[in-house]
């Protein structure tokens, strides 16, 4: 028997004792166990996904036991299996957007990534105008049937009428649709806000200080309470700048879910330096996030690039 024929005949005979750990979102484990009575360890992590057309072409043909985790607009998620007999457990999360828009492509499409600076200034003559049309394109349809009771009623994890019942502090609490609903190194929740006229942390004033502390105060209680696994301190909270969607809200993941671009310095504003930037600044309730610079990174595919930033680049070289 060749080298290579008796390496992969010591696979099936681990003995697994336990699960050592589990990293990457869940998607590699190391076991802890033995051969032949001597300790060891065996990694298993996901294999990277094909890239040529012909495989790919019937990959989703060959998915099994795929079962809807929830559907809102144009957005459904799936738990899914790949090539395993039905009811094993699910190998993959599948997000699926149909139909899809020329921003989702651009958003999913391998890009170059700048960073820029927005002054104050250019905030109010460049940005919020784009935002403004962005919200009258309806794209925010999936947020407002949340709000509204029509989807998703089930995955509250909770709802805050705020303080004292005051409606304009309302928010609630549910899974992000990028979350497979059962590893918790990699959480992911989204706080809405119900309230419609603050659209970014931009939006944000002193006034708002109170009120950011509260929500930041209840949704780490009603998460380690809907998991009582996560301690408080193995919480993040963080908004997005720019965000993805344009209605006001806040990322709560887990402190060990990996790093990707979308936690990355210059896209991810933790909350707590915030709410910090809002207390050092002078001036009365109404001084906030509008009047400051901010720093952050763009795809060269965005809109703001190729119609504010590189415009003003290229301009300002003459």
């Amino acid at each position: 028997m060749d080298e290579n024929a008796a390496s992969e005949l010591l696979v099936p005979q681990f003995k697994l004792d336990r699960l050592l750990n589990q990293d990457q979102g869940g998607r590699r484990v190391t076991l802890l166990g033995s051969i032949e009575d001597e300790p060891t360890l065996l990694t298993a992590e996901r294999a990277a996904f094909p890239s040529d057309i012909k495989t790919l072409e019937v990959f989703h043909k060959n998915l099994v036991d795929v079962k809807n985790l929830g559907t809102n607009d144009i957005y459904h998620w799936y738990l899914a299996s790949v090539g395993q007999a039905k009811d094993s457990p699910p190998d993959l999360k599948l997000n699926l957007i149909s139909p899809c828009t020329e921003k989702h492509i651009k958003k999913y499409s391998p890009q170059g990534v700048r960073t820029v600076t927005e002054t104050p200034g250019m905030y109010t003559d460049h940005i919020q105008p784009y935002i403004a049309k962005q919200r009258e394109e309806g794209r925010l349809d999936w947020v407002f049937n949340i709000l509204e009771g029509r989807k998703e009623q089930n995955d509250i994890i909770f709802r805050d009428p705020g303080q004292d019942g005051a409606k304009d502090e309302a928010f609630l609490l549910a899974p992000d649709l990028n979350w497979d609903r059962k590893t918790l190194t990699s959480l992911h929740l989204l706080a809405l806000v119900e309230r419609r006229d603050l659209w970014s942390l931009r939006d944000l004033n002193k006034s708002h200080i109170v009120w950011l502390k509260h929500m930041r105060e209840k949704v780490v209680e009603a998460t380690v309470r809907k998991y009582p696994e996560i301690d408080h301190d193995q919480l993040k909270l963080y908004m997005h700048y720019q965000p993805t969607f344009y209605h006001l809200h806040i990322h709560v993941v887990h402190v060990m879910l990996e790093p990707t671009g979308t936690q990355a310095i210059g896209k991810a504003f933790g909350l707590e330096n915030i709410i910090s930037q809002l207390e050092s600044l002078s001036g009365g309730e109404e001084a906030g996030m509008s009047g400051v610079s901010l720093t952050y990174t763009l795809g060269e595919s965005h809109d703001l690039w190729t119609q504010v930033f590189q415009p003003l680049k290229e301009g300002g070289k003459g």
